[in-house]
């Protein structure tokens, strides 16, 4: 008996996820460099283990940075936080499982994730379980070695670019066909190619090649 069926699913999970972890991996590098100087590299590792959100943790170190009080970072950080109880609105139907694993996947409840739970036939929390575990992965790895030594300059173009890619390539996802990861992965891919061809293109030039890439054998 073969039990390449039983996996199939969560192997195309899996691959559909990872540039979206790849992505975040890099948000992940330039997070470590720029929190070092501000908070300390303890902190700055501790901070992506224990909050988990790019955009949160991106706004506290400005306003740490800015010098703004603690009341103030709370305030700012906070505000961002909200954004989670659409997203688990919107998800709330479609789940499942009971409470407790509800709970336990919550912690994966990111804008990317919520996107691929949106989109694929797999149940939702499976789909936040795997997706977040190597996204989260990622961004603490990214974290690490921005912290380690990395310097935030040489990639914050990489991060501009890959920004909407990000999301073109979640969009892609909407059609639902076998193609989807593999245009995701090229939207990726390509963009990168573009960037390293023609870094002065930056972000609008990865909009252009992702928009591209994901609309290329769409049906009329």
């Amino acid at each position: 008996m073969s039990l390449a069926p039983s996996h199939g699913p969560r192997t195309s999970l899996v691959v559909a996820a990872l540039p979206v972890a790849l992505a975040i991996g890099v948000f992940g590098l330039v997070y470590g460099a720029a929190a070092r100087p501000v908070i300390g590299p303890e902190l700055a590792v501790l901070s992506s283990l224990v909050v988990f959100s790019g955009a949160a943790q991106f706004t506290m170190i400005a306003l740490l940075a800015a010098g703004a009080t603690t009341l103030g970072v709370l305030g700012g950080v906070g505000a961002l936080a909200l954004r989670h109880l659409p997203l688990g609105a919107v998800l709330r139907p479609r789940f499942r499982a009971n409470r407790g694993r509800r709970a336990l996947v919550s912690w994966f409840l990111i804008d990317e994730t919520t996107g691929l739970a949106l989109t694929r036939a797999e149940p939702v929390e499976r789909t936040l379980a795997i997706s977040g575990s190597l996204a989260y992965a990622a961004w603490v790895l990214g974290t690490i070695g921005g912290v380690a030594g990395a310097s935030a300059a040489p990639v914050e173009p990489l991060a501009g670019a890959l920004f909407p890619v990000l999301f073109v390539g979640l969009a892609s996802l909407t059609a639902r066909s076998r193609s989807d990861a593999g245009r995701a992965l090229a939207a990726g891919a390509a963009s990168l190619a573009v960037l390293l061809a023609w870094p002065a293109g930056g972000a609008l030039a990865a909009i252009g090649v992702a928009v591209a890439v994901a609309a290329a054998g769409r049906a009329p």
